[in-house]
């Protein structure tokens, strides 16, 4: 649990966003995205001058990426709500707002149980391998095993 330099890439399980000595909600893997509370409470701002920062057009769902404001991410319909990736809310809090002190913490989160499926899988997979590189020789054409008189016909 070591904050960084914010350097745009994060590549944890899990992000906060500390600014001003201020640290944000931890956030598990499943829930990368801030939203706009967290963003107040971590800007300490009003939500009105949160909404004001935002990069949004009523006329176009996703605008293009504006350097000035605060660009959520992508949304599939006009209702959903508005989210935002921790490093952009660094970014806009360093570049546009001058905030002096921007951090992004990267902290390791508990393994959940989609984590222990996929471990299990990488675990069988790797078994399968060292099995499969200890055949004598692999069969690689399969041409000559078609015409074989002894398999059964389709």
């Amino acid at each position: 649990m070591f904050p960084r330099p914010l350097d745009g890439s994060v590549t944890s399980a899990a992000d906060s966003v500390g600014l001003g000595g201020e640290i944000g909600s931890v956030l598990s893997q499943s829930d990368a995205l801030v939203g706009i509370d967290d963003v107040q409470k971590s800007l300490n701002r009003s939500r009105a001058s949160v909404y004001r920062y935002t990069n949004t057009d009523p006329r176009n769902l996703n605008p293009p990426f504006n350097p000035r404001k605060l660009n959520p991410e992508y949304r599939s319909d006009q209702k959903d709500p508005l989210l935002f990736h921790p490093n952009e809310v660094a970014r806009f809090a360093k570049d546009v707002l001058r905030i002096k002190e921007v951090t992004v913490e990267v902290l390791n989160s508990p393994s959940t149980a989609t984590q222990q499926v996929l471990a299990a899988i990488l675990d069988e997979l790797r078994l399968i391998r060292s099995q499969l590189d200890g055949l004598p020789e692999a069969p690689s054409d399969l041409a000559s095993r078609r015409d074989r008189q002894d398999r059964p016909a389709a």
